[in-house]
């Protein structure tokens, strides 16, 4: 998991189902458009004009808008379905940085069973099927 891995809206591209899957896997959202899902290259964050025009690598950086409708309810469905929050996260990498928030979230997302990373869409660990503490 890298810095690289963590998109504009505070999804960590590291701990979802396109990413981590085998087949047809996702690079994540700051990877080229070419090699994303159609799905990915559609998101109406990513594509948000006050990010380009601002040219802000997290929504939470100066953005008047902050947190946007959009935004909100995206972190309404992660936080109701998978128990992760992507405002919760924004402000973890806005007060700690985002290095400190990666290793932070590779100890959060570790399976304490296997030591694999889980993911954020599934209710057991993939490797062992340890379920996973903090899913709603």
């Amino acid at each position: 998991m890298n810095a690289s891995l963590i998109a504009a809206c505070g999804m960590n591209c590291g701990i979802c189902i396109g990413h981590i899957r085998e087949r047809n896997k996702c690079p994540g959202c700051n990877a080229m458009d070419e090699e994303k899902s159609g799905y990915c290259r559609k998101c109406i964050i990513k594509n948000c004009p006050v990010l380009k025009e601002k040219s802000l690598n997290f929504c939470s950086e100066t953005c008047e808008k902050y947190p946007c409708l959009r935004l909100k309810n995206l972190d309404k469905r992660y936080r109701t379905k998978y128990g992760m929050s992507m405002i919760e996260n924004l402000g973890n990498i806005k007060n700690e940085g985002i290095e400190k928030f990666v290793e932070m979230e590779q100890n959060r997302w570790k399976c304490p069973k296997c030591g694999e990373l889980l993911c954020v869409h599934k209710i057991s660990c993939l490797k062992c099927g340890e379920k996973r503490q903090s899913f709603c």
